[in-house]
C-alpha cells in the first residue's frame, strides 16, 4: 500500500496553510507600500511591516468572507478552475483570497505612516497641545462633511 503524505496531512502543512498565506499577503502588501511611502528609519520600517502583517492576518479573512458573501460564484469558479488544472479546489479559493488579504494589509501601512508623519510634525509639543491639535483636526473634518 502506497502512503500518500501530502502537505495537507502534516502538521507543518496545516500551519503553512493557516499562517503562511496571511504572512505572505502581508509581506506583499508591505512591498507594495514601500513603493509609495518609504519609511524614514529601520525601526519605523519594522513596526510598519509588523502592523501590515497583523492587519492582513486579522482583517484579511473578514474581507474574504465579505467578498465571498457578495460574490460566491467567483470562489466557486476559482475552485472549478483549480480542479480542471489538477489542483485541489481549495487552491482556487486561495488564489482568489490572496489579493484580498494583501488589500487588507495596505491600510495599516498608510495609517501608521500618516500617524508617524502627524506626530513628527508635532514633535516638541506636550500632551495637551497634541490633544488640542486632534480636536482642531476633528472639527475641521466635521465642517467639511
Amino acid at each position: 500500500m502506497k502512503e500518500n503524505m501530502s502537505i495537507e496531512t502534516t502538521a507543518g502543512g496545516a500551519l503553512i496553510k493557516i499562517f503562511g498565506v496571511p504572512v505572505l499577503a502581508g509581506a506583499a502588501a508591505t512591498g507594495l507600500a514601500f513603493l509609495f511611502m518609504w519609511p524614514k528609519s529601520l525601526k519605523e520600517a519594522a513596526i510598519r511591516f509588523a502592523c501590515t502583517l497583523i492587519a492582513s492576518a486579522v482583517a484579511g479573512p473578514f474581507l474574504v468572507i465579505a467578498v465571498h458573501s457578495w460574490w460566491p460564484s467567483l470562489f466557486a469558479s476559482a475552485g472549478q478552475l483549480a480542479a480542471l488544472n489538477g489542483l485541489p479546489p481549495e487552491m482556487g479559493v486561495l488564489f482568489v483570497a490572496a489579493p484580498f488579504l494583501v488589500l487588507a494589509g495596505l491600510p495599516a501601512w498608510w495609517i501608521l505612516g500618516g500617524l508617524v508623519l502627524w506626530f513628527e510634525r508635532r514633535s516638541g509639543k506636550d500632551l495637551a497641545e497634541i490633544a488640542h491639535d486632534v480636536a482642531a483636526a476633528v472639527k475641521d473634518v466635521r465642517e467639511v462633511l
